[in-house]
């Protein structure tokens, strides 16, 4: 987990923290599953998405926008992005954004 939340503005793969966490990745996936209730990718998903919603809140609307704090918080695609940040947080994230 230290891991995921060190890296989760990198491009990082199941392979990458099974290999910090030095086993498997079948065994890391099932550690997740058992401990945690979740996948380690999603996991990072999460992560990602509270990172964004917190730089989303604090940020300038004048100066910043939804697509560079994606991006800085590893989200790669904007259009995923905003669909996954609406899923969870239920709104969009230009509204959070402006109200921030």
């Amino acid at each position: 987990m230290d891991f995921i939340h060190d890296n989760a503005q990198y491009e990082i793969t199941i392979r990458d923290i099974s290999a910090a966490a030095d086993v498997t990745p079948r065994a890391i996936q099932y550690a997740f599953r058992e401990h945690i209730g979740t996948t380690p990718l999603e996991y990072l998903r999460r992560v990602r998405l509270e990172r964004a919603h917190r730089e989303l809140k604090s940020a300038d609307p004048a100066r910043d926008t939804v697509t560079s704090i994606a991006g800085r918080c590893g989200f790669s695609h904007p259009g995923r992005f905003s669909s996954a940040y609406k899923e969870v947080f239920g709104t969009e994230p230009s509204r959070t954004l402006r109200s921030g």
